[in-house]
């Protein structure tokens, strides 16, 4: 249910941020950002991927780092983004 929350807010941030033409997210992707310190990188990621056990590791640490209240706007993801990197690249090839 937690994480329901987290990607409903996030993801109607993003269309507040795409209806005034700062973000280019392509219909069935959303925008994550990734980062253990201040400087967080933007990854553009399938929907589909919210699904899999190992990404929603990933959102339970999300979850227990910022509660409801990402500091990017969007859905912010507090792991290296060689982990994240990882992560996706596994996805992508299953």
């Amino acid at each position: 249910m937690a994480i329901r929350q987290i990607l409903k807010r996030s993801l109607s941030s993003e269309k507040r941020s795409n209806s005034t033409g700062s973000a280019d997210v392509p219909k069935g992707y959303c925008a994550v950002y990734v980062g253990e310190s201040e400087y967080k990188q933007r990854f553009i990621i399938p929907v589909s991927y919210l699904n899999h056990p190992s990404f929603q590791d990933l959102l339970f640490q999300a979850e227990e780092e910022y509660g409801f209240c990402h500091p990017m706007g969007g859905l912010t993801i507090p792991c290296s983004q060689d982990l994240f990197v990882d992560v996706t690249s596994r996805l992508r090839r299953t």
